[in-house]
């Protein structure tokens, strides 16, 4: 070829592997940015996880304030040293159970979808992927199952018998409730096949914020508890129900502590409900906990209002029962807490209206089978 010609051969032959080189730089370069991207992405999500169920957490946590006030609030005077000493021993007691025993019955591997079994005292628990948010927020949701029980047999069990009574609701009963119902592998929600079923035939259960796994262990619990110690001296006698002043020592001591709990318990239990969506780093984690919201907000409103114009104008005494609006508020809290995620606003109210006339029901038949449940415990959280 002429020499110009060849001149240019040579230098293209020159300059093919030093653009060659170059261009796997760039690759390469392109590679560990979008390396770096994916890790500070996961990161970040990992954060806003963390930060949120911990927010969340936070409000379950201050929730123990408001049982701890309504339950005052609900005894007479003599025994609220007592039902305090209690509340404090719900949450140590109940905390410690859940970190050597419940824990690892609820969330443990297991084989035969009855209780897991590893994980005691969080050893083998690893730091990462969120284990522990998740091991706090759920040992919030265990001391509160038990702080249910702890009014129902206010004025007539020891610390001792109560602890007791405590340390088997936080280290057995409760978490293999949850097993069953929230583990992934429990008899209620278990993968066959690819397939999402439940033990007893159909779909798998969905209870999205627990009102049967938290709330209806702890009812049931209250029942039974209450059943068992028998009543106050005196609570259902004939002599008491035809003297006025007999009959009144039984009453509520502190409205005021009443409706401040669960204005407190009402506060908290956003972060119950929303706190659920156990992440928060996604526009559809985002909106869910809007629905959520909203629906915790309607729910109760529709029960309180129930109870309280029911108790006004159709069951003597006719009178402004502010207990049994601050009682309704609560049953439809509890109501609305298994599908606050998947109902629209209107029938969150009408799960509200349900809820107060349940809670109403029930609330009538304890008292005429002889069960002096102090706070209505069964009626609202069990019923």
């Amino acid at each position: 070829p002429p020499p110009a010609e060849s001149l240019r051969h040579r230098k293209a032959a020159k300059a093919a592997p030093s653009e060659s080189m170059e261009g796997k730089l760039i690759e390469e370069r392109f590679a560990k940015l979008e390396q770096a991207l994916v890790a500070a992405e996961t990161n970040y999500n990992e954060c806003l996880d963390t930060v949120w169920m911990l927010m969340a957490t936070m409000l379950v946590f201050f929730m123990h304030a408001g049982f701890t006030l309504i339950e005052a609030g609900s005894v007479r005077v003599k025994a609220a040293q007592h039902i305090l000493a209690k509340n404090l021993c719900v949450l140590t007691v109940g905390l410690l159970c859940w970190y050597a025993l419940g824990y690892p019955l609820a969330y443990g591997l297991d084989l035969s979808k009855f209780p897991g079994h590893s994980g005691f005292a969080l050893i083998g628990v690893i730091r990462s992927g969120g284990a522990l948010r998740v091991w706090l927020q759920q040992a919030a949701f265990c001391a509160t199952s038990v702080a249910i029980v702890s009014g129902a047999m206010a004025e007539r069990t020891l610390v001792k018998g109560f602890l007791a009574y405590a340390v088997v609701m936080a280290s057995v009963i409760y978490p293999i409730v949850v097993h069953w119902a929230w583990s992934g592998s429990g008899i209620f929600d278990y993968d066959e096949g690819g397939t999402r079923q439940s033990l007893i035939g159909g779909p798998p259960l969905v209870d999205f914020a627990g009102s049967g796994v938290v709330h209806l262990v702890g009812g049931v619990g209250a029942l039974c508890g209450a059943a068992v110690v028998g009543p106050r001296d005196g609570r259902f006698d004939a002599a008491t129900a035809q003297n006025l002043e007999m009959a009144t020592q039984f009453d509520a001591k502190s409205m005021p502590f009443i409706v401040m709990g669960t204005l407190f318990l009402w506060f908290g239990w956003f972060g119950w409900n929303a706190g659920s969506v156990s992440d928060m780093h996604s526009l559809a984690s985002a909106q869910t906990a809007g629905v959520v919201s909203v629906n915790t907000a309607l729910a109760p409103c529709m029960s309180g209002l129930m109870v309280f114009a029911f108790r006004r104008k159709m069951q003597s005494p006719l009178v402004n029962d502010l207990r049994g609006f601050c009682n309704g508020i609560l049953a439809g809290l509890v109501a609305i807490s298994a599908s606050a995620a998947t109902v629209m606003h209107w029938e969150a109210l009408l799960i509200g209206l349900f809820a107060g006339v349940v809670y109403e029901s029930a609330s009538a038949l304890v008292r005429r089978a002889g069960v002096d449940d102090v706070v209505d415990a069964f009626a609202v959280h069990g019923a």
